[in-house]
């Protein structure tokens, strides 16, 4: 049975402080209430330590205490999580957010990043040397999370998902070894990290493979919510023909307010937010069949690469409430079109919204066996999310999600990606990972045989 720090003596817990080098936090310090919250504010939960590592140091002293005296453990890199499963009631929380640093290799273009930094750290590190690693499509997103997940974003049909960039990493395993995996040293494990999740232990620091990204050309074409049937059917058909040098990812929404002109404000949109990462004197000829399609608004013009990064931070700070479903899906059919018309023409709330991302480009000519991310073969990963400031409401947000997902899951294909969904049990996570779930748990079973990290989309060892 899984012990609770408090049932700890004060003796053991006064010896693992001695230990560390971060701050420990127990609730009964101040620290603790703001210690304790997670960006999504539906989530609550109750730890009974909080380690804020500084070092790997940390890290090892960390797991080999959880291990010794048996605690639920969870792994919090100090980004995003959709189900809170960075937190964890009554156990201790290795959180990594004091292991920042950054380094750019510019000799080989590769970048050295801590287990604890966000996107918007590493692009403004990358930035001056012009490069560019990809990486989700908001600045605010943990490395870690979105790493060990896949990492879908901007970048995905240029130069694939954050885990075919991920060269090495250095971890601390379940029984507090330190190994550093790579394609030559560990190759299972580093295999299984690139999709797998954090079941395989605690990721201190991540080596990236950049490409040269300085500028783009992008940002949000918007549609009035009546025309989703047609714009996605022209959607569909135009971005899996499209360069691998143009992005651009579908969405349902409503405009919440700035930085978005008055006269959109709380209206409902169909709409893609597009990345050209093409040569800047060819942009105006690529964009040419997407502004004949009249949008209503649409700013797309020259940004610097971490500005497309950073558009939606502002609407979508910390403490939110958060619901999330999602799907992949390998079509539009004209049914499906309809659904998403109808839910689309009911979001509840401004920031409630529906993405699908293009899973086409480089990230689709990667072999479905090469990492565990299975669904190589989909047109497009799919998210339904409930959004709103007030936890009131909370069963609003929730029920349009489910709903919207519920009339598109029939025509899904099979999974998720894992990154997008709340803790939604054990097949649904084994349906995700399709033909790699086996090899999966051979690793796990391998490198942690009493599940011990396990406080994740778990897959638990044989």
């Amino acid at each position: 049975m899984t012990n609770m720090v408090k049932n700890l003596k004060e003796t053991i817990i006064d010896d693992f402080v001695s230990q560390i080098r971060g701050e420990i936090i127990l609730p009964i310090d101040k620290a603790y209430e703001d210690a304790s919250k997670v960006y999504n504010g539906m989530i609550h939960k109750h730890p009974g330590m909080i380690v804020m590592c500084v070092d790997v140091a940390d890290v090892i002293y960390s797991v080999k205490f959880g291990r010794e005296n048996n605690l639920l453990v969870s792994i919090r890199g100090g980004g995003h999580n959709a189900g809170g499963l960075g937190i964890c009631d009554d156990g201790m929380v290795i959180d990594l957010s004091g292991l920042k640093f950054v380094n750019v290799n510019t000799q080989n273009n590769t970048v050295k990043v801590g287990g604890g930094n966000l996107w918007g750290e590493v692009d403004h590190a990358t930035h001056p040397f012009g490069l560019a690693i990809p990486a989700g499509i908001i600045s605010t997103t943990g490395v870690g999370g979105l790493t060990l997940g896949g990492g879908v974003g901007h970048l995905s049909r240029k130069y694939g998902l954050t885990i075919d960039n991920l060269l090495e990493a250095d971890m601390v395993l379940a029984d507090g070894s330190f190994v550093t995996v790579n394609a030559n040293h560990h190759p299972d494990l580093y295999w299984a990290i690139r999709g797998g999740g954090g079941n395989f232990g605690v990721v201190t620091a991540f080596t990236f493979q950049a490409h040269p990204v300085k500028t783009v050309f992008g940002g949000p074409t918007l549609w009035p919510i009546e025309k989703t049937e047609e714009i996605m059917k022209w959607y569909h058909d135009f971005i899996n023909k499209a360069p691998d040098d143009l992005n651009g990812f579908f969405a349902t929404m409503i405009v919440p307010g700035p930085p978005f002109p008055e006269a959109l404000h709380n209206k409902q949109f169909c709409g893609v937010v597009w990345c050209y990462t093409g040569p800047m004197y060819k942009a105006e000829e690529v964009f040419k069949p997407i502004l004949a399609l009249d949008p209503i608004f649409h700013p797309v013009g020259e940004m610097p690469y971490p500005m497309i990064q950073t558009m939606f931070d502002g609407m979508l700070p910390t403490g939110l409430q958060w619901y999330w479903r999602a799907d992949f899906f390998t079509n539009v059919t004209a049914e499906m079109r309809e659904e998403h018309l109808k839910f689309g023409s009911k979001i509840p709330t401004p920031l409630s919204q529906m993405h699908m991302y293009p899973i086409s480009g480089a990230a689709s000519r990667v072999a479905k066996e090469a990492t565990p991310w299975a669904y190589r073969d989909a047109k497009y990963a799919a998210v339904f999310v409930g959004i709103d400031p007030s936890p009131e409401n909370a069963p609003k947000i929730t029920q349009w999600c489910k709903e919207y997902w519920e009339a598109l899951h029939p025509y899904a294909s099979g999974g998720a990606y894992l990154n997008f969904i709340m803790d939604e049990g054990p097949e649904r996570i084994k349906a995700s990972y399709k033909h790699n779930f086996e090899r999966l748990v051979a690793i796990k079973t391998k490198y942690d045989p009493t599940n011990f990290f396990h406080v994740n989309q778990n897959i638990p060892p044989n």
